[in-house]
């Protein structure tokens, strides 16, 4: 994005809202790319892996470790750039993914063992990390709150489109000789965009600001969105960093109001991960398989539905999370989840009645489960975890968030085969149902709505001690004043 000059005569609307310029769009469009890579590099394991482990004879154990050595570099990634991004800033980080991502590419395809292969996957889980920390970070801080939930939720978007591109991928190289190769090397194109659409990108305005770069926030904001009354919404920042840190001398302190929204990132994480998305996403084909499609291309060929619904999902978070809120997306997505999977898992335990209807029930089953998913806990914990964290904490607290989710996702896809075979398939399904039900009740009591509410609000309801449910309302309970509450550090 170029600068251009301020001009304090530029256009305003008198109550502070604007028309977004389509350059904003575009902006979200090139930054969401982050999310396709991540996705891709997530699903495309899934075909690639019936392959790899028929070639070198991998038992369940080395195939859990191949799958989850993506997770481990994602959990790296995650907690070792957060405070880069708050020093060098989202796009310099992006465009460091972008780089990660082409690199563990061409590794991945010429890897010549196993070992080589698992470090070369931990390549694309360093980027893997970095980028589903940063983009959500770069889209929730460019976006204009009004249309925030839309503009984030284009990540999750981009996500589900790289995962259906995978399965479109995996099913393309399925009977080539050395096909998982390619599958693994189709990464590299995706990356090269990325790397050449953020090169022209500018820094998010509210970054640019906590350094002081006043100008170059001026002119971005008047970029994506004409009309904005410039003035206020820096001052409004401005606001929100001195007085988070009044003596500038003084390093970054972690106070004790900001535990709750560490807490909650975390526990979204949880949520996100233990009611199983990722036993679907990475092991689609093994499950299918095991349902009694008999060939890994056929079970490759039925997994394409699922990315397909995966896709097409998602798009219904981006046009009601700004409509009708996040929670009650929340509430659908795990009541719809859990039905599903104590479906999966009636479908193993009656397997012997159901005979060849066992993998087409299996199939519907993991098809409606993502659909649910796809425009619940998929987009809206990605874009809670990106609103909830006040500006001075946000690069770290999204960071710790981004780290507790993969490793959750590491435990969840390290155990997944052993589970199978330790307590069975349908147990292990039913597992995921019972905490997809508990989690119902822990959005019901801890998650905020924050639909409409803009990320400096959500800030000053976090130190006021406002209960989550009652974000948004028009009368919050001053429990605490800021400066109390300011001076009690943790």
């Amino acid at each position: 994005m170029e600068q251009q000059k301020y001009s304090p005569e530029g256009p305003k609307c008198p109550n502070g809202e604007g028309k977004y310029s389509p350059i904003l769009y575009l902006v979200a469009f090139i930054v969401a790319l982050g999310g396709l890579l991540s996705g891709y590099d997530t699903g495309v394991i899934s075909g690639a892996l019936l392959y790899i482990k028929d070639e070198w004879f991998l038992n369940d154990y080395v195939q859990g470790i191949l799958v989850s050595s993506t997770l481990v570099g994602a959990t790296i990634g995650a907690v070792s750039n957060g405070a880069l991004a708050d020093i060098f800033g989202r796009k310099k980080i992006l465009i460091l993914t972008s780089i990660l991502f082409f690199v563990g590419s061409i590794f991945c395809a010429i890897a010549p063992n196993i070992a080589l292969l698992i470090l070369s996957r931990f390549i694309v889980g360093l980027a893997i990390g970095v980028v589903t920390f940063a983009t959500p970070l770069y889209l929730s801080e460019i976006s204009p709150e009004k249309i925030r939930g839309s503009l984030v939720s284009l990540f999750q978007l981009a996500i589900t489109i790289g995962i259906l591109f995978s399965y479109l991928i995996n099913a393309g190289f399925a009977n080539f000789t050395n096909g998982w190769r390619l599958m693994l090397l189709a990464g590299v194109l995706p990356s090269i965009i990325l790397f050449i659409g953020m090169s022209f990108m500018s820094d998010t305005p509210r970054w640019l600001v906590s350094k002081g770069r006043e100008e170059e926030a001026r002119a971005v904001f008047q970029k994506i969105e004409p009309e904005i009354n410039v003035d206020k919404e820096i001052e409004e920042i401005k606001n929100v960093l001195n007085r988070e840190n009044e003596d500038k001398t003084k390093k970054f302190r972690f106070k004790k109001w900001m535990l709750a929204p560490l807490m909650l990132g975390i526990g979204l994480m949880f949520s996100q991960q233990w009611t199983g998305i990722n036993t679907i996403i990475y092991y689609a084909p093994t499950i299918l398989k095991l349902a009694g499609f008999e060939t890994n291309a056929t079970a490759i060929y039925a997994t394409v539905g699922i990315g397909v619904v995966n896709c097409l999902m998602t798009f219904i978070a981006i046009f009601l999370t700004d409509k009708v809120g996040r929670k009650p997306l929340l509430y659908a997505g795990l009541v719809g989840m859990a039905i599903c999977l104590f479906a999966l898992g009636a479908a193993f335990q009656f397997q012997a009645a159901l005979g060849i209807y066992l993998k087409w029930i299996s199939l519907l089953a993991a098809i409606f489960y993502i659909s649910f998913f796809s425009f619940s806990l998929g987009p809206i914990i990605l874009l809670l975890v990106a609103e909830i964290f006040p500006l001075k904490f946000r690069g770290l607290g999204m960071s710790i968030s981004t780290m507790s989710n993969f490793l959750f996702n590491f435990t969840v896809t390290l155990s997944f085969l052993p589970l199978i075979n330790k307590i069975s398939e349908n147990n292990t399904f039913y597992l995921y149902g019972v905490i997809a039900i508990l989690c119902i009740f822990y959005v019901y009591f801890m998650v905020p709505e924050t639909k409409g509410l803009s990320l400096e609000t959500i800030e000053k309801s976090w130190v006021k001690g406002v209960n989550p449910r009652d974000f948004g309302k028009n009368s919050l309970p001053d429990t605490k004043s800021q400066e109390a509450v300011g001076e009690n550090n943790v």
